[in-house]
């Protein structure tokens, strides 16, 4: 075996293990967005917002923006899929929202 045929080898066998990390490294970032706890209606910003976990109990006193019907499924911040029971708002970073939650910051989906 020559010294050519020995590095390439060598160097298919790094590529081959550096790949196996990449992989895992962003199935780990994927799992970890996926895993982004949800946000507590007693976190500052989100009572700064008057955010609640569940739209029905939006007191129409305080929040006079509150339309029935409006929640963060059909909210244009929402980053959830349709069908989604939670998803990120860029307004809570790191944090999910309730997708029957709502916000003073909501704006209807185009």
């Amino acid at each position: 075996m020559n010294s050519t045929t020995h590095t390439s080898k060598s160097s298919r066998r790094v590529f081959m293990l550096q790949a196996v990390a990449a992989t895992g490294a962003l199935a780990a970032l994927g799992s970890a967005h996926a895993a982004a706890p949800m946000l507590a209606e007693t976190d500052a910003q989100a009572t700064a917002l008057g955010y609640k976990a569940d739209a029905t109990k939006v007191d129409k006193t305080k929040q006079a923006k509150f339309v029935a019907g409006s929640n963060c499924a059909n909210c244009g911040l929402y980053q959830g899929k349709a069908g989604d029971a939670a998803g990120g708002c860029p307004l809570f970073a790191g944090k999910q929202v309730s997708a029957k939650g709502w916000c003073n910051a909501w704006v209807k989906k185009a």
